[in-house]
């Protein structure tokens, strides 16, 4: 799954990678939580024969998938990510994943491995080569009894990798640049034309950072929360290294 994320990029970055024009300045941001607002890029509206506007647009929309026919979302889960595999036949998603499929610009997300009754161990998984990724995901608009409005959106997610496997069986689905447009045709690209891009990214593609547990906490922003810790050696590990035999050496120093 994918719990938390971040988005540290520069605004021009953002544009750059995406196509986008004019997006408002924002902060970066470390450790972007469920509920918060994201920043979105969806398909715009076809341009003018000849005009030079870009097709897509950015949104802020929060995070949380609402079904346009809930009526009341306190009674409703929150759904952050949605199974890419299920998705084109689930109630809560067959409209969306037919009509308002978008891209989540990130830097990367965080993970947890859990091993038994221990603290899960959180890791920061972000591109090999730095730079702004694309999530695959999941946009509606909410609309209340009132007449109030809310874009809301999840993110999909695939079987992980070999690499992130040893972390978590789960991971987000990430769209190539050059894949974006083709995500983003809802017009003429049917979710089962597009299905091809829901596999895994390849295992070399990401590296995941063990850190410290202050990104458990939402109160937490800050770059500190990407800082790299090291890992106790695992228990069966140090089991060895008791058991192992050792050596003389006659009283004499060595290097090795």
């Amino acid at each position: 799954m994918c719990g938390r994320f971040s988005l540290t990029a520069a605004p021009e970055e953002v544009e750059a990678v995406f196509g986008l024009a004019g997006i408002e300045a924002f902060p970066p941001r470390y450790n972007i939580a469920p509920t918060q607002p994201v920043l979105i890029v969806t398909a715009g509206p076809v341009p003018d024969p000849g005009s030079n506007q870009p097709d897509r647009v950015a949104m802020l929309a929060r995070w949380g998938f609402t079904p346009s026919w809930v009526k009341d979302p306190r009674d409703f889960p929150l759904l952050i990510n949605a199974r890419s595999e299920t998705a084109a036949r689930k109630n809560s998603f067959r409209t969306a994943m037919r009509h308002r499929r978008m891209l989540v610009p990130a830097s990367g997300f965080y993970e947890w491995k859990r091993e038994g009754k221990a603290t899960a161990q959180p890791f920061w998984v972000r591109p090999k080569g730095g730079g702004v990724v694309a999530f695959a995901g999941l946009w509606e608009t909410w609309e209340g009894p009132e007449g109030s409005a809310v874009d809301t959106a999840c993110i999909l997610t695939t079987r992980a990798n070999a690499a992130i496997a040893a972390i978590h069986d789960r991971m987000p689905v990430v769209i190539r640049p050059e894949d974006f447009a083709r995500w983003l045709d809802c017009r003429t690209q049917e979710p089962r034309d597009v299905a091809d891009l829901l596999e895994p990214v390849e295992p070399d593609f990401f590296e995941a950072i063990p850190v410290s547990t202050k990104v458990n906490k939402v109160a937490n922003g800050g770059p500190d929360v990407q800082d790299a810790i090291d890992l106790p050696d695992a228990p069966e590990q140090k089991a060895k290294e008791k058991a192992a035999p050792k050596k003389k050496d006659g009283g004499q120093m060595s290097l090795f």
